[in-house]
Formats: C-alpha cells, structure tokens, sequence
C-alpha cells in the first residue's frame, strides 16, 4: 500500500490536499480460516465495497 499511496501522490499532485493526515487507504482486515469456499470470499469482497462507502469521492478531478 505504501508504494502505490506514493506513486498516487506523485502523478496526481491535488491527492495530497485531500488526504491531510497523509494516508489513503482506509483501515481494513482479513481473518480467515482453511476451507473457505468462492461464495464466501465474494460475499467478504462485496461486503469491503459497502463498509467504506461514506468516503471523499476523486470522480470530479
């Protein structure tokens, strides 16, 4: 995550005037255990999409 948060900041500079505190990335975890089927890893990957979702939008830059 540190590399790509830097190669971010360099190509587009107004990255760093909405981040203030200098992260990116929002806080996030994965715990699992062995046997985990595809419908469970696509429910967790669809559930990561909504958890963040009150974040600052980029789409209008």
């Amino acid at each position: 995550k540190s590399m790509s948060s830097a190669h971010l900041k360099k190509k587009f500079k107004f990255i760093k005037t909405m981040y203030l505190d200098g992260g990116i990335w929002s806080v996030g975890y994965f715990s699992s255990t062995i046997g985990l089927n595809e419908a469970q890893i696509k429910k967790y990957i669809a559930w990561q999409g909504q958890k963040d979702m009150p974040q600052v939008s980029t789409l209008g830059f």
